[in-house]
């Protein structure tokens, strides 16, 4: 049955091609078309309210129409909206650098900004390799990733992806990347136990690294979770004795912290926690709260003196983005890292993560059908399995995690599945009470689910 649809949703459908998204569905699930936001909610045109469980794709920080940000953003605008940032700059974009430098891990000092995070991993491969051209090392032109890694969906993005969903229709077009196998503390091969785990399954990388060392720029890696992947998360301690390898290799370490950036993991940086320096870090989503489009790569002074030289050299770093250094989007993500400080966001993070996994994990862990609930941070997520003994999971053509979130919108929650993985990245304004409804209400919709469904199974073996 076709639902009705409004003249908003009808002129979207006409001319509008959504992203991620197959249109045919939209045939029986319209788009909701929203008003306006305010804190933690979004309301649609007729009023109905949806607590922004995942952060409109993890970029939503303090709150939607956040007055302090908004109010930064509209002053900027009056002052200077862009400028092009070759042989110009503005304060906006220098304070920012300077602030970014200051609170990112010990020894990234410069910054190369851009507008969205595959263009970030675009800048940091590419800056990887001409470093390794600009030191006589022309053979060092691959990249190691890890399986299930997600790094954005531009065609260098894509190539250090592993996420089939994404790069496979892609293949002919993609960079030659060695793989290493990631790490999968949920299956975990070795059956390590988290509380003792000693990160066996870095072997994985050393194996590939020893045979590739000779030819390999860098290694790109999510600090601490890989979300596209299903919020798989996995021990600080992987991360240093990644770092390691990458000292012993001469390989650079680019660090992917734009879903995980911005206290999203409990620290600024996810990195912090592993007390690691990568070569590269790369940054966007958290960056501007959710406004505005931006991303920066942070590396280092040796990164930048391969490239220093005089002009006849041809060694620049010649990349560019008509929207590079844009002056609101720097304003914006100023604000952002001010509210930080001002308002002691990272003590809050500490206490509301703590209480949404006790809250999470007491009511999730007799569920049937949750296999696990993990918590990063401010980063939780819920793995579905048809059989919990052996975690066998469900087949993806069921997409299980889509009808849950379909049921979920109904009860006034925006939950975006990555599979059979539901999951919480809630913005940081949401209270106590609120991260409760928020776990109620998830609760409530997965039994409602395996409920109908056992219930329409059991009819049809009754009427066979």
């Amino acid at each position: 049955m076709i639902p009705e649809v409004s003249s908003l949703q009808r002129r979207d459908l006409n001319h509008v091609w959504h992203p991620c998204s197959q249109m045919k569905d939209y045939e029986d699930f319209p788009p909701i078309v929203v008003k306006n936001g305010k804190g933690i909610y979004l309301y649609d045109e007729n009023g109905k309210q949806y607590l922004d469980a995942v952060s409109s794709w993890w970029v939503n920080l303090f709150g939607h129409a956040n007055e302090r940000i908004s109010t930064a953003l509209t002053n900027q605008s009056f002052l200077l909206e862009h400028v092009i940032f070759a042989n110009f700059t503005h304060e906006p974009a220098i304070l920012l650098a300077e602030k970014l430098a200051n609170i990112s891990p010990k020894g990234l000092s410069k910054v190369f900004f851009a507008d969205n995070g595959s263009s970030a991993i675009e800048i940091a491969l590419k800056m990887s390799f001409q470093y390794h051209m600009q030191k006589n090392k022309p053979d060092k032109k691959r990249f190691l990733a890890l399986t299930d890694a997600y790094h954005g969906e531009t065609l260098g993005a894509l190539s250090v992806g592993g996420v089939s969903l994404y790069n496979e229709v892609f293949q002919p077009l993609l960079l030659d990347t060695v793989r290493a196998v990631g790490p999968d503390c949920f299956r975990c091969p070795f059956n390590e136990m988290p509380e003792s785990c000693s990160t066996p399954c870095i072997s994985y990388v050393e194996e590939k690294l020893k045979l590739h060392h000779e030819e390999l720029s860098a290694i790109i890696i999510e600090p601490l979770i890989q979300a596209a992947a299903g919020m798989k998360m996995y021990p600080l301690s992987y991360l240093k004795k990644l770092k390691e390898l990458c000292l012993q290799y001469d390989v650079h370490l680019i660090a992917d912290e734009i879903a995980v950036g911005f206290g999203r993991t409990g620290t600024m940086f996810a990195c912090e926690q592993a007390g690691i320096t990568p070569d590269f870090m790369c940054l966007s989503k958290g960056l501007t709260g959710g406004y505005l489009p931006l991303s920066a790569v942070l590396t280092t002074e040796d990164v930048y003196q391969a490239f220093y030289d005089d002009y006849e050299s041809m060694k620049a770093f010649l990349h560019s983005h008509s929207y590079t250094g844009n002056p609101l989007a720097c304003r914006v993500a100023l604000e952002v890292l001010q509210i930080f400080e001002e308002e002691s966001t990272l003590d809050e993070i500490k206490e509301k993560s703590a209480y949404m996994n006790e809250q999470a994990s007491h009511l999730f862990k007799d569920q049937p059908y949750i296999g696990e609930y993990r918590q990063t941070g401010m980063v939780g997520a819920i793995e579905l399995v048809r059989n919990k003994a052996t975690k066998e999971p469900f087949p993806g053509e069921e997409r299980i995690g889509y009808k849950i979130y379909r049921l979920a919108l109904e009860k006034g929650l925006l939950l975006r599945p990555l599979g059979s993985i539901l999951y919480f990245m809630p913005p940081y304004v949401i209270t106590k009470a609120e991260i409760k409804a928020m776990i109620d209400i998830t609760n409530e919709v997965i039994q409602e689910y395996f409920e109908t469904v056992q219930l329409n199974q059991e009819v049809f073996e009754y009427e066979k």
